[in-house]
């Protein structure tokens, strides 16, 4: 396959790889109820691994981001591949709960953070004209990882048990990514930069070294949107179904409000991808944000079921939508030798963000009694995002052509 057409199959290899990759992850809540059954560990004790996780997660991300520029992302790919395995096989056999949440909450939380930057930075290469929509198919992965992976493994559980399931998983994840891996390459003027074989590209924006990127105002305000649109987020995704059940759902009815905040997000990120292409990504972060601001506060207003839905049909386009979008603006701001490092840390501010919410609702929640200040306070907060947003400075106009030989997006920027 010619170099003009192969970045679709980094695409499509980066979607398979997140979808195995963050399902395995995130099936924890199916191996809850069983685990705690199995082993008397406290609930608290293992949702901590999941907390755990997403600090490592994190951490690791900025530190994988940055090994993937001078690397590569394929064995950075293919390292987390076999850390994830390592961790769900120790998990999985673990006697005692703190080598539960060490192996699921550090190691395979760790290895988790790989599969985002590093491929992110990777895709971003390939593409000028359709890179928004290219990025955003990579994260339709992640999206429908809750559709396959967790009902999969929630079968698996009543197959064979908790522990022969999240061993099975981890031995079928590490060969499909391992495999998938193969596919990922970086896009050859990337490669060929890396390995210093040309001078720096005319489309690399100037003082795009890593160091000065990471200081630059353009990165300040890129992470600090992630951060406030993850922190705004959370909260409500986190906490909705306890709402819903307050308001008198049925827990199996109130759970399927993550089914629709799921379906809409693999539409939102198509969707929002060909938007970003079409109108610049600045303006469509923007609109879905001050979107998802509207949508947060309008929960403060809904006690019925078919409110729940239908804001959980909007919620979940936005941030299904915008997130892989800030992959797209990182590349029109910086060049392309430090995508996984400018990822990497924005993503690990993006993931204390979200650490924020759970915590913040639970706390609002048991001071006051209800839900209604974590939707007000989220409501905020993702108007902070918004007004952040505003603040993105236009990319440096460049005169670029595209890999199909038609004038890039960067050559006119939002």
């Amino acid at each position: 396959m010619s170099s003009r057409h192969y970045g679709w199959v980094v695409v499509a290899a980066g979607a398979v790889i997140t979808c195995v990759a963050m399902g395995a992850m995130f099936s924890l809540p199916v191996y809850l109820a069983p685990i705690a059954d199995d082993t008397g560990w406290s609930r608290a004790g293992i949702s901590l691994a999941m907390t755990i996780g997403f600090v490592s997660m994190g951490v690791a991300g900025f530190a994988w981001g940055t090994l993937s520029d001078r690397i590569g992302a394929r064995p950075i790919v293919m390292a987390a591949a076999l850390i994830m395995a390592v961790g769900l096989v120790l998990a999985s056999q673990a006697t005692s709960l703190f080598v539960f949440q060490f192996a699921y909450g550090g190691l395979v939380g760790a290895a988790g953070g790989a599969f985002f930057a590093p491929i992110m930075a990777a895709t971003v290469g390939w593409f000028d004209k359709h890179r928004s929509l290219a990025v955003s198919l990579v994260s339709v992965g992640s999206g429908v990882a809750p559709m396959v992976v967790t009902p999969f493994a929630t079968q698996m559980i009543t197959w064979l048990g908790w522990r022969m399931a999240m061993l099975s998983i981890a031995l079928g994840a590490v060969a499909i990514i391992l495999l998938a891996s193969l596919f990922i390459r970086q896009a050859p003027d990337v490669e060929a930069q890396s390995a210093g074989a040309s001078a720096p590209s005319t489309a690399e924006p100037a003082g795009s070294g890593a160091s000065s990127a990471l200081r630059s105002p353009q990165f300040l305000v890129l992470a600090m949107t992630f951060f406030f649109c993850c922190a705004a987020h959370s909260g409500p995704i986190f906490h909705t179904v306890s709402y819903a059940m307050l308001c008198g759902a049925t827990p199996l009815a109130a759970a399927s409000i993550y089914s629709v905040e799921g379906a809409a997000g693999l539409l939102g990120r198509v969707l929002f991808g060909v938007m970003g292409d079409r109108f610049g990504a600045r303006r469509v972060i923007f609109a879905g944000l001050a979107l998802q601001a509207i949508g947060i506060y309008a929960y403060v207003h809904v006690s019925e079921l078919a409110g729940f839905y239908m804001l959980a049909s909007v919620l979940g386009l936005v941030y299904g939508g915008v997130m892989p979008l800030y992959a797209v603006l990182a590349r029109d701001y910086f060049g392309a030798k430090v995508m996984g490092t400018v990822l990497g840390a924005a993503t690990m501010t993006s993931a204390i963000g979200m650490a924020f919410g759970p915590v913040g609702g639970g706390w609002l929640f048991d001071n006051y009694g209800s839900y209604y200040w974590l939707y007000i306070a989220s409501a905020a907060v993702g108007l902070a995002a918004a007004a952040m947003a505003l603040a993105f400075p236009p990319p440096l106009k460049q005169n670029v052509q595209g890999r199909d030989g038609e004038e890039s997006p960067a050559a006119n920027p939002a």
